[in-house]
């Protein structure tokens, strides 16, 4: 088995496509677009392998063009939930037993077939439901999904290399075995590669999955099932179902054989599903492992010291890449008040140059929200900032769904740090910016790490090291993902891993080790290979 370990690839971040004008994957990748808009995908659910439809099913519109449907998926009532656990149960006992190279193989080549003939497609279901520009989805739905894979079973190897030590005459060892039951993953719309790594993850350390994708993510799950399916993954591994949330998780978790829950949503929701799991805790044969990545409201701080096009630029990529929808999206920024003026030409310069429409143009920085509940939300709390004398609109603040949910990117003046849009979560393109006087820098810290319940990402801006070391201590609680002069987004998988804490998270680190440690259940081994046969020791004489 340990020379096994030494023949696994080494995992390396997928190379970006650049998608240039001109170029051979950007004519692929609108033409697959183009074909898949115009299709209409029939999204069934998968139980035990096989695709199930019920005829209850929901459109599947584009964002950005909300009333054109591009297909349908079929939701769930009770009997297919408890069929989906059945079958993840019955699917246990023949997926624990294969061994840790034969499952890593698996989705070794669902990287190689992505990074291949299924990119195109990926990208383009991820630009058509969750109106992603090419850029962000290529970054997304291709990049860090194969990276998820290729970096998991590096990181399942190091785990089992990691063995006890062992005495004269004795062997030490332990096995890290799947959770005895089954996992429930809840996935989120905003990435295409969490929704695969949240039961992909779960399944390669052994264990046997019910996956709950956001209805506004079933095209490109959808995508990711065919893929799993070319790469050998069995049937009854990963069971997906749609359809009503609460009917679903009350299904699941009442259950004696659920034994995990892994998570990317809402702050709120997560807590909820923690209660109840709390409330039925009697009922199972496992205390259930928790793992959640939930709501955020990341931050930007710069100090005086810093450079005021760089803080420009942290905020227009941080705030409006992906329309502020990302988990580590910046959306509140504290600036000092004697860099404010250029640092403001600055953003009102790059935010005039930010064109908006839909994904098939490549030229197209913001695309829509994702759905009409986000669209409302996030246009009252602008409305209200432009009613409200504490705060002012000082760049775009216009929004229209009459085709798509497009709102522009957003910057609000705020004149208190507690006004709504700075401790709020909006999940949108909304920065909101208190200012700060220069020498209340340290004061100004103590707002960032208080303001909000949330502790996700965040960002410090500033040439002065001591500044920086200074701000860094200060903010250690403040953001899972620390980020020093950058902007608080864009983590990659083997180089960042991402997670925050407070109400943000239980910070298990996607993309590394830890997390997959808490899809297993070790057994600790000791063989003597002379057993005693006398029962006493020398003390006694």
């Amino acid at each position: 088995m340990a020379r096994g370990f030494f023949n696994v690839p080494k995992a390396v971040n997928e190379p970006v496509k650049g998608y240039a004008p001109g170029s051979p994957e950007r004519e692929e990748l609108l033409a697959t677009y183009k074909t898949m808009f115009n299709d209409n995908i029939d999204v069934p659910m998968h139980i035990n392998g096989e695709e199930v439809r019920t005829g209850n099913t929901k459109n599947i519109t584009p964002p950005h063009d909300h009333k054109h449907v591009v297909g349908q998926y079929h939701t769930a009532d009770k009997s297919h939930v408890e069929s989906a656990i059945s079958t993840a149960l019955a699917a246990r006992e023949a997926w624990s037993s294969v061994s840790w190279m034969e499952r890593a193989s698996i989705f070794l080549k669902a990287a190689e077939l992505l990074a291949g003939p299924y990119r195109a497609k990926m990208n383009a279901a991820t630009m058509i439901a969750q109106s992603k520009n090419v850029h962000q989805a290529e970054i997304d739905a291709a990049c860090e999904m194969i990276d998820f894979f290729r970096f998991n079973v590096e990181y399942m190897t190091d785990i089992f290399k990691d063995q006890p030590a062992s005495a004269p005459g004795i062997w030490n060892r332990v096995e890290y075995r799947p959770l005895e039951g089954f996992v429930y993953a809840i996935s989120p719309f905003n990435f295409t590669s969490i929704a695969a790594n949240l039961p992909a993850s779960a399944a390669l350390m052994g264990n046997v999955v019910v996956w709950k994708p956001s209805d506004h993510q079933a095209y490109s799950a959808q995508v990711i099932v065919d893929l799993f399916k070319e790469a050998g993954l069995p049937d009854g591994v990963i069971n997906v179902v749609y359809g009503d949330p609460v009917m679903i998780s009350d299904t699941v978790l009442e259950s004696p054989d659920f034994s995990g829950l892994h998570f990317t949503g809402s702050t709120f929701v997560f807590k909820e599903l923690w209660k109840q799991i709390g409330t039925n805790i009697h009922t199972y044969k496992t205390y259930p492992r928790i793992v959640g990545e939930t709501g955020g409201k990341d931050f930007i701080w710069a100090h005086n010291s810093a450079n005021p096009l760089q803080i420009a630029t942290a905020i227009t990529r941080g705030a409006f890449e992906y329309q502020g929808q990302k988990c580590s999206a910046a959306s509140r920024a504290y600036i000092p008040t004697s860099i404010w003026g250029d640092v403001k030409k600055h953003l009102e310069a790059q935010i005039s140059e930010l064109k908006m429409g839909t994904p098939e143009d490549p030229s197209n920085f913001v695309n829509a929200v994702i759905h009409e509940g986000s669209f409302d939300k996030i246009a009252k709390y602008i409305d209200i900032a432009k009613e409200d004398k504490d705060a002012e609109v000082i760049i775009g603040g216009n929004y229209d769904k009459s085709v798509g949910y497009f709102i522009e990117p957003t910057v609000i003046l705020a004149k208190s740090p507690t006004f709504a849009t700075m401790t709020t979560e909006l999940f949108g393109p909304v920065m909101t910016i208190y200012l700060y006087e220069d020498a209340e820098w340290e004061a100004s810290l103590k707002l960032v790490d208080e303001s909000t319940e949330y502790a996700l990402t965040g960002a410090i801006l500033s040439t002065d090291r001591y500044i920086v070391e200074k701000a860094s201590k200060a903010l250690e609680n403040a953001a899972g993902n620390f980020y020093i002069n950058d902007k608080p987004t864009g983590a990659v998988v083997g180089q960042q891993p991402f997670g925050g804490a407070r109400a943000s998270g239980t910070n298990d680190k996607a993309g590394s080790a830890q997390n997959l440690l808490r899809w297993t259940s070790v057994r600790l081994i000791k063989e003597t290979f002379v057993t005693p046969t006398d029962y006493k020791y020398p003390f006694l004489g």
